[in-house]
């Protein structure tokens, strides 16, 4: 690991101000929404920050330097004297030559803001015991608070010791991070981040908000802290091999989609851009790895500039397939640590750098910025304000274009391969569950007794058995009775709960195959619901009904549908704690952006043909028992009568096939377009399923894709 000696303790200082693109505020493309806010609205952007006149090599940390066994620590029930152990050690650096803070705020990200990281990066996880993918830790000389979201209230509450306070986000009464640090600490505090881990506009919201109480964030370039303490029982880098991913998968071979990219960037008057996203990066590159678990992504870091490319990667991991793929593609190889420095030198050489404030990180920003400001200094030294090199698009002194990543947009509009691969995938995906189902129903008729992680086990052996299967696409949510009202339950061996006969069993679940990503929440009763779980599953269903049937102009953004879910248990006082719908990756991440249906408003982006969203409407009685009802939906054009304004209108076709449980349906609370809806949705099902099953399967679903009859 170098040293970057001007900039491993640089204080963010803001010296100019840009109106931030509102796309940036829609970023969040995970499960139900995952990011936690630091603060609640982006208000300005930093373009050049003081730095050093000398640039020193600058590279990116990553744990291949570390050698140590893989390690299981995150999966192991903490005790205070642990995690006080942890927290005593990462104080004792506060004080540190070289470091000096009173405070140091984890996160739960990676370098590239990914929801699903490698364990090496798992820090958050590491320090606080909490493993939820959402949440943000708070450390100072003498507390330490960890910030998450209502799908994980119930779950940080069992994992977190004594030691932590638990700060329910979103909660009456809560204060956010920064309003935290600023009542705790006394005025003219340093707090302490790893810039690898912000984005720029987080960052950026972060400094304006402890700015304050005169608090200055400190960037601590070369080193992370929870690295520092986590030592040598910190797990192994991936090292897996990237695969290319065909192109009648694909349909777009690479030259096509990095042309169009070009061209939005010469539109833009941008000469190069920076692509930090990981699934932006294989999709546009049609390249697969492994090195997140759930999401066939690669670590990496692209820059496509106008007439050339760079692939920032482990070279190991680079096949003789994979390189004669990017080599006729026209992009080179370099080494993943060296971004910060090809950065510097773009920057030295003019490039006008297009750069997404929301997703790529607060060190290659902070680093362009500083070394244009070093340029601008040196042209005004020379009386020049202009320069040209020769090269295409090099000719202005360089600044920066804030845009969100125009790699997002194209990656969710899904082409006509794309989507014929998630219509496949989604029906072996179905004969998979048809099984898994009638096996499991007949286990627990048999009075056999299963754990929930038994029962998730076995739905993945049912899986992997299916042509294409390549991994699950999330730790499937495996609970039964209360366990259900964990949002984003993960049963381990140790302490996860028998399936009660008795209870609801609620089971979200997903798989990765070859040619696209599948992710679907059903949930059951084995026995004989009560008239309550039976409304409260009816208003749920009445919910996905008015979604799946929802027909809406075209640049309609999602949010405008939430209140359909929601509409029949809110006639009842009722709701839930999480968005619903996401985005969803074709053989990419589960769970991606900029689309979502969700109650927050603030994203603008239109659903648009092309685009895959969940519909997934839930309630949960905390202690009690959790209903969720999913099904994976495509956006594409709907032929009406009539065209107000002359535009199109939209609607969703189905591809999840698997059958509502009729039995925890209130038929009273269904009208008669709603029972036609589900008798036509069961029969799709066993039109499209049944030839792919056969013996118990195939009666399982017969039985369970019958017409309703109302009494």
């Amino acid at each position: 690991m170098q040293s970057l000696p001007s900039q491993a303790m640089r204080p963010f200082t803001h010296t100019q101000s840009l109106l931030p693109s509102l796309s940036s505020l829609s970023s969040s493309h995970s499960r139900y929404f995952r990011s936690i806010p630091i603060l609640h609205k982006f208000n300005s952007h930093s373009k050049f920050l003081n730095n050093s006149p000398k640039a020193p090599l600058l590279t990116v940390r990553n744990c291949s330097s570390i050698s140590a066994k893989p390690s299981s620590e995150l999966r192991k029930k903490r005790t205070s004297s642990e995690a006080d152990e942890k927290l005593r050690a990462l104080r004792q650096l506060f004080s540190k030559p070289g470091i000096g803070i009173d405070a140091y705020i984890v996160p739960s990200q990676d370098a590239h803001q990914s929801e699903f990281i490698a364990e090496c990066y798992m820090r958050r996880a590491y320090l606080s015991g909490f493993t939820g993918s959402a949440g943000t830790a708070v450390v100072t000389k003498d507390k330490a608070a960890l910030w998450t979201d209502g799908r994980y209230f119930l779950q940080a509450e069992k994992q977190l010791s004594s030691s932590w306070i638990l700060m329910r986000a979103g909660n009456l009464g809560v204060p956010t991070t920064s309003e935290w640090l600023n009542d705790v600490l006394a005025p003219g505090g340093r707090i302490g981040i790893d810039p690898f881990l912000f984005s720029w506009d987080a960052a950026e919201e972060l400094r304006q908000a402890i700015a304050k109480k005169n608090h200055e964030l400190v960037f601590l370039y070369d080193r992370n802290l929870v690295d520092e303490i986590w030592k040598e029982s910190r797990p192994k880098p991936p090292n897996k091999p990237i695969r290319v991913h065909d192109l009648k998968y694909a349909g777009l071979d690479v030259a096509s989609k990095l042309s169009s990219l070009r061209s939005e960037l010469a539109d833009a008057g941008s000469s190069a851009i920076v692509i930090s996203m990981l699934d932006e990066i294989a999709w546009l590159l049609n390249l697969r790895g492994s090195d997140v678990p759930h999401s066939p992504v690669m670590y990496a870091y692209l820059m496509v500039e106008i007439n050339k490319a760079k692939l920032f990667v482990d070279n190991s991991k680079v096949t003789t397939d994979v390189m004669k793929h990017l080599t006729s593609a026209g992009i080179e190889l370099r080494p993943y640590e060296s971004i910060l420095s090809e950065v510097e030198s773009l920057a030295a050489h003019g490039a006008t750098l297009w750069l997404d404030r929301s997703s790529v990180n607060a060190a290659i920003i902070d680093t362009y910025n500083s070394a244009c400001e070093r340029c601008y200094e040196h042209l005004e030294k020379l009386g020049k304000t202009q320069m040209n090199d020769g090269l295409n698009g090099w000719s202005a002194a360089p600044a920066g274009i804030y845009k969100v990543s125009p790699v997002s947009f194209a990656k969710a509009i899904k082409n006509d391969a794309e989507l014929e691969g998630m219509r496949n995938c989604h029906l072996r995906d179905a004969a998979a569950l048809a099984q898994f189902w009638a096996w499991l129903e007949d286990e627990i008729h048999k009075d056999v007794k299963l754990t929930e992680v038994e029962v998730a086990d076995k739905l993945l052996e049912f899986r992997s058995k299916q042509s294409g299967f390549m991994d699950t696409s999330f730790d499937t949510i495996s609970g039964s009775g209360a366990n259900g009202a964990i949002i984003h339950y993960k049963p381990e061996p140790d302490s996860c709960s028998i399936v009660d006969a008795n209870k609801l069993f609620l089971l979200d679940s997903g798989a990765q195959y070859v040619d696209g990503t599948t992710d679907i929440t059903r949930t059951v009763h084995f026995s004989e619901p009560t008239a309550r779980e039976k409304e409260c599953f009816t208003r749920v269903l009445k919910g996905h009904i008015a979604v799946d049937q929802a027909v809406f102009p075209e640049n309609t953004p999602g949010f405008v549908l939430d209140a359909f879910a929601r509409s029949s248990l809110w006639k009842t006082g009722l709701d839930y704690r999480h968005g619903t719908g996401h985005g969803v990756g074709a053989a990419l991440n589960v769970h991606e952006g900029p689309q979502s249906i969700s109650f927050r408003y603030g994203n603008m982006t239109p659903l648009q043909k092309g685009m895959i969203v969940s519909n997934e409407p839930g309630y949960y009685e905390d202690h009690a028992f959790g209903i969720r009802i999913e099904n994976l939906l495509s956006v594409k054009e709907v032929d009406t009568p009539n065209r107000f304004g002359g535009i199109e209108y939209l609607g969703f076709e189905k591809l999840t096939f698997t059958p509502i449980q009729a039995k925890l349906i209130d038929l009273t609370l269904l009208s008669a377009d709603e029972i036609a809806w589900l008798d036509d949705y069961h029969s799709q099902v066993w039109e499209k399923v049944s030839p792919l099953l056969e013996g118990s399967a195939l009666q399982w679903l017969w039985n369970n894709t019958r017409p309703i009859i109302k009494q």
